[in-house]
């Protein structure tokens, strides 16, 4: 069962780990136990977008982890459920709907693929070294690694491609001019490509916890009344010895939220204090859907709410807070160095516990 679907089942899934809008099945990004990493973006093209509910993007997200052990394997996945599914459907929790399309940055221990959508039609680049990222629009040109059968004869129909000369996704299927609310996406999609290459070469976790945060640039929103959701970081050692590891806020706005480190080893500990309530009477499974709201904030949330409501009428009172966070976050980061570094070697009962603890220590300092 997906948000708004059953599709068949396989015959294995892997283990997985989410950072989700909690009143949909899918994710926005989360990674699996053979370190696959996958998160999405929506975007608007040349294709409408259908309000027909059908897979949604982070459906297709978490379908992806659950199903590919490598990045190569979950893009597979997610294209010929695509194909056969289509996408569509709210991507909101509220009466009126709210839809769009994907794009899709996929990575492993040893390689990175983009995968952008236009309706069903798809088109595909493996990232052979560097940096990438997205952000709600259209990136892949000419460079197309795999696509679908049929994306340049669509194209060509439509008058969007002339059929000669080199094809564009991007140039073919991109709106002429985004919905106004997507407008600042060419202005944060330009400063994280240049936030990035400032750092080439030496790009570590710290330096993409840095890039989430920054302001100026957009990536990090808190205006509006729409502000960025959760986060995270992971890092992918090429060396199979070493595990991978997984930074998650589990709280929205990373300039005021702490990373904490999640590792898949056996007999991890449940940590309830991030898991969202369940209703049994969820306004996102009645239909008509999104009658009425309810309040999915879990444990951790609400703390935080209350410490950012605090840090905003007490500017000195927040500032130590904040100090007190960011220790926390930094006592992760080293530990993980260590770990990575072979200097330490925890036991698999502390790794268990290890996102648990964290997540108790960030909810001791909000108290």
């Amino acid at each position: 069962k997906c948000t708004y679907l059953e599709i068949e089942q396989v015959e294995r899934t892997h283990a997985v780990v989410l950072s989700r809008p909690a009143w949909l099945w899918g994710a926005e990004m989360g990674a699996n136990e053979h370190g696959l990493c996958v998160g999405n973006e929506g975007v608007w093209t040349r294709e409408p977008v259908g309000e027909e509910e059908a897979l949604l993007g982070m459906d297709l997200v978490r379908l992806g982890l659950e199903r590919g052990s490598s990045a190569r394997e979950a893009l597979e996945v997610m294209a010929a459920l695509l194909e056969r599914y289509g996408q569509g459907g709210s991507c909101k929790e509220e009466p009126e709907p709210f839809s769009y399309h994907n794009t899709f940055l996929l990575a492993d221990r040893s390689e990175a693929w983009l995968l952008e959508t236009a309706g069903r039609y798809w088109a595909a680049r493996r990232v052979p070294e560097g940096s990438c990222n997205i952000s709600n629009q259209l990136s892949i040109g000419r460079e197309i690694t795999a696509e679908h059968a049929g994306l340049r004869q669509r194209a060509h129909s439509q008058g969007w491609w002339s059929g000669e000369g080199e094809f564009s996704f991007a140039e073919a299927f991109s709106l002429p001019q985004q919905p106004p609310r997507m407008e600042a996406a060419k202005a944060r999609y330009q400063a994280g490509k240049e936030l990035l290459r400032q750092h080439a070469g030496h790009i570590t976790a710290e330096t993409f916890m840095a890039i989430l945060r920054d302001k100026a640039s957009g990536i990090c929103v808190d205006s509006e009344g729409f502000r960025t959701a959760g986060s995270m970081v992971s890092v992918l050692p090429q060396d199979p010895a070493l595990p991978c590891v997984h930074f998650f806020t589990a709280t929205p706005d990373p300039s005021r939220s702490v990373f904490k480190p999640f590792i898949f080893v056996a007999g991890i500990k449940p940590v309830p204090q991030v898991a969202s309530p369940t209703f049994h009477d969820d306004p996102a499974r009645q239909i008509p859907r999104f009658q009425r709201t309810v309040d999915r904030r879990h444990q951790l949330y609400r703390r935080h709410q209350a410490a950012l409501e605090m840090m905003e009428e007490d500017q000195e009172k927040g500032q130590k807070l904040l100090e007190t966070l960011r220790d926390l976050e930094q006592q992760g980061l080293e530990g993980v160095k260590e770990l990575l570094g072979g200097r330490v070697t925890p036991s698999p009962e502390e790794l268990a516990d290890l996102f648990f603890d964290c997540v108790e220590a960030e909810m001791k300092f909000y108290t």
